[in-house]
This record gives C-alpha cells, structure tokens and sequence, in this order.
C-alpha cells in the first residue's frame, strides 16, 4: 500500500510540473469514483498573512486511500490581477470526475460549490484587483487591518440550500450549470496552480489524518494560513465536535450558516449518495407535482439569471469599446455583483415561498378528515321508540 502510494504521489508531481502552464488549467487528473466526495467541513479561515495573497478554499481530492481534505490556504498568485476559479468534483457517465481549478482574469464555472468566504458558487465575493493592489471584502474574508490596508465591507449572500455539498450533479449534487460568461473565462488566458499550490496538494495526500476514511469526513486540520503549514503555526483545527472549555468558532469568519452535526449521528446529507435513504412519499402524486414546481421554478429563475448576465456582459463590452479608465469598469462590476446578489436573495425568497406552500399541501394531505357532526333531533322530531 505505501508502494501504491508512493508511485500515486510520484505521478501525480510528474503530471502536474510536465503539462504547460497556460493548459494544465483545462486537464482534469484522469479519475472516475464511484462514490461522491464527503461534504464540505465548516472550518475558520486563517488570518492573511500578506497584502495581494489570493484566498484558496479548501476541498476534497483522491488517492489510492481515498479521498483526502486539502486544506484552504492563502496563496501568492502567479501574477498581478489573476484571480482563483476553484475546482469541483462533477457526475459524469456513472462517475464523479474532478475538474482542475486555473487562475484567470475572470471567475469561471466552479460548479456550483459553496466554499464560502466569498466564492457562494457563482463567481467571487472576497474581494478585487485595482491596478496592482487587492481589495479584500471583509465581510467574508479574515484580514489584520495592521497588515492589509486595502479593505472594504459589503454583505454577501449565500445560497444556504447548496451549503457544504461538495460536487455536482447526480443525486444530491448542485444543479448548476456554466453561463455563457463562465464559459468563456475558461478560454481566456489562464494558468494552473503554482509549485506552492502542487506541493500543498502533495503534502496533503501523505497526511493520513486527511483521509475521509479517518477524519470520516471531519479534519482536524482544515485550513493553514500558508501552504503546507499542517502542524505549524497558523494550522487552523476544525469539523470536530467543539468540546467543553474550548471556545465556539466564530460563525461569521466561516462565512456558513448550517453547523457540523454532532459526532455519532450519520447525516443522511453526508452520506455518498448510494447510500442515502430516500424520504418516504406518502402521496407519490402531490410529489411529482411539487417537483414539477420546482423545475418550473429553477427554469425561470435560470432563465432571468441569465438575462441579468447578458446584460452586465454587454455592459462590460461597452467600457472595453470606450476604453473606460480602471475606476469606471470597478464601479460597474460593485454594481453588477450588487445586483446578481439581489437576484440570489430574490430567488431564495421565491424558493422559500414554494416550499412553505408545498409544506402545507403536504399537512392537509397528512390531516384525516373530520366525520361530519350528527345533528340533534328538535322537539318536534319524534325519539325513536
């Protein structure tokens, strides 16, 4: 087995130093698994250690063992104003196939993922270039304001319904789908991750307290301010159930609104999808129709999202026609993310509105019907002898 292990790791280096910069980012480790990634563990992002340091979410890879966390780090970007579009595990043909991350000018398609702090499964929130300095949105991001003066704070929100789901697709995956402008971010010029990137990713796959068949699912090490820093300073600790004494993690820094459930309860949502247990369905028609609901509802909401962004990138052509100075083109895209965030809220809201109706379909369903009340005989009706 550490033979195996040794010859995985020594291909995997090899592959990734031997494939081109600007084409690794569109080559995905040719693996297939049969069984989906465990959930995404809720974690504390570390402090960033310096200015123009690019935030990457931590996230579930595979080995001859299994899969594996590889922690969130901060890491220096290979060059001035690239940005991090995260990997993502996907269903495809009776498998889950890994898809590389890349950096590029633009977020790409990550598949939907929640990894929080900033990246809620459509584009990135942490922050943005303006010439060469990163501003860092600290409403998702943890920064010491004594290190990193470029700072700003807008609220983002998250779509809680795809938290912690770890790929997509297939039963239980996100239901996202690349944009037209996702599309074309992956045909800009990009690059893979860096050496310090490989080499994290590397040390991570000979950590056996990083296999979800050990951690089952919960690291103890989830996240390290630098790459590779498991037990140094800076590692930070978490999935674990929080003991007494030691102090609750702190729920706005891990930018997630649903908890870690407690150790010794298998989760149903945590587990591979062949192994769940399909909720029963008392009444299989209202069911159809409540998911026909549903799909009507995605559509639309599908179809409006992409309306808004056909907008924003005709906007954005625009300013590149009228070369627009740097100020102009941010103030559009504060705007424009501004915008898609309200779209997000809106479509939760409509979601919530279904549910709670279809909720209620559901009860009058459940509720046996009252027997109609016997009527008493008057005094003129004759008692039965």
């Amino acid at each position: 087995m550490r033979l195996a292990r040794l010859i995985f790791s020594c291909l995997l280096a090899v592959a990734l130093f031997t494939i081109p910069a600007q084409s690794r980012a569109q080559v995905a480790v040719g693996i297939s698994v049969r069984i989906g990634p465990p959930a995404l563990p809720v974690y504390v992002q570390p402090v960033c250690p310096e200015p123009d340091f690019i935030w990457i979410p931590g996230y579930w890879s595979y080995g001859p063992d299994g899969y594996f966390w590889v922690p969130g780090t901060w890491v220096e970007p290979p060059e001035v104003g690239l940005l991090w579009t995260p990997g993502y595990w996907a269903w495809a043909d009776d498998g889950y196939a890994w898809h590389d991350g890349y950096w590029g000018p633009e977020v790409g398609f990550y598949g939907g993922i929640n990894y929080g702090f900033g990246y809620t499964g459509v584009g990135f929130f942490g922050g943005y270039w303006q010439g060469r300095e990163f501003f860092y949105n600290r409403a998702v991001t943890n920064v010491n304001v004594t290190v990193v003066h470029n700072t700003y704070n807008t609220t983002v929100v998250n779509n809680t319904t795809l938290t912690r789901v770890s790929f997509n697709g297939g039963p239980g995956g996100t239901p996202a789908k690349p944009t037209s402008r996702e599309i074309s971010a992956v045909h800009q010029r990009h690059f893979s991750m860096t050496p310090q990137q490989s080499q994290h990713l590397q040390a991570a796959s000979t950590n056996r307290t990083l296999l979800a068949s050990v951690n089952h699912g919960r690291p103890d090490v989830a996240a390290s301010a630098r790459p590779g820093q498991f037990e140094n300073r800076g590692a930070v600790e978490t999935g674990r159930p929080v003991s007494p004494g030691r102090p609750q993690q702190n729920s706005k820094e891990m930018n997630r609104s649903v908890n870690p459930p407690p150790a010794g309860e298998g989760s149903n949502s945590n587990r591979p999808p062949s192994l769940r247990t399909p909720s029963p369905s008392p009444n299989p028609a209202l069911e159809q129709k409540h998911q026909q609901e549903q799909d009507r509802l995605r559509q639309q909401q599908a179809q409006e999202r992409q309306r808004v962004e056909q907008k924003h990138q005709q906007e954005q052509q625009k300013l590149q026609q009228h070369a627009a100075d740097d100020r102009k083109r941010i103030e559009t895209q504060r705007k424009q993310q501004q915008q898609l965030q309200q779209l997000d809220r809106k479509h939760e809201q409509q979601q919530q509105k279904l549910e709670q109706k279809q909720q209620q379909e559901r009860q009058r369903q459940q509720k046996p019907e009252k027997p109609p009340a016997q009527s008493k005989p008057t005094r003129n009706e004759k008692q039965p002898s």
